[in-house]
């Protein structure tokens, strides 16, 4: 399977903005829940937003009000926007592609993700 490439990531400081983009390289791309996943050294990977295949989001708390999660079906591309940005989003970011028609209420499961790209380092200095 091809991987997912991201890109958009860099260095701000802490109240700034970023716009992620991901390209997903998968037939049928508009079937697919798409998500976004976070993994700062030391920690596990988490989930940060998905979006369905019927445009239904899911955010972690930590993120609501912050981030955006949105698809262009047209480009096969899934993006993050950013905003109001803390040190504790310091992260390498990813997205990936999970099932197809997938339940809104599994957007946030890791479990159906996959492949992974290589991420995107979002660094946020206070």
């Amino acid at each position: 399977q091809a991987q997912p490439a991201e890109s958009g990531g860099g260095s701000v400081q802490t109240g700034g903005s970023l716009r992620l983009s991901c390209v997903v390289p998968k037939p049928k791309f508009s079937w697919y829940c798409m998500g976004w996943f976070r993994q700062a050294p030391g920690k596990e990977r988490e989930a940060v937003a998905g979006i369905s295949a019927g445009q239904e989001t899911r955010y972690i708390d930590s993120v609501k009000g912050r981030f955006t999660i949105s698809r262009d079906n047209a480009k096969n591309m899934v993006f993050l926007e950013m905003n109001t940005l803390k040190p504790e989003d310091t992260a390498t970011y990813y997205c990936a592609p999970g099932g197809d028609f997938c339940d809104p209420r599994t957007l946030l499961a890791a479990s159906q993700y996959g492949p992974w790209g290589r991420g995107t380092q979002v660094t946020v200095s206070s």
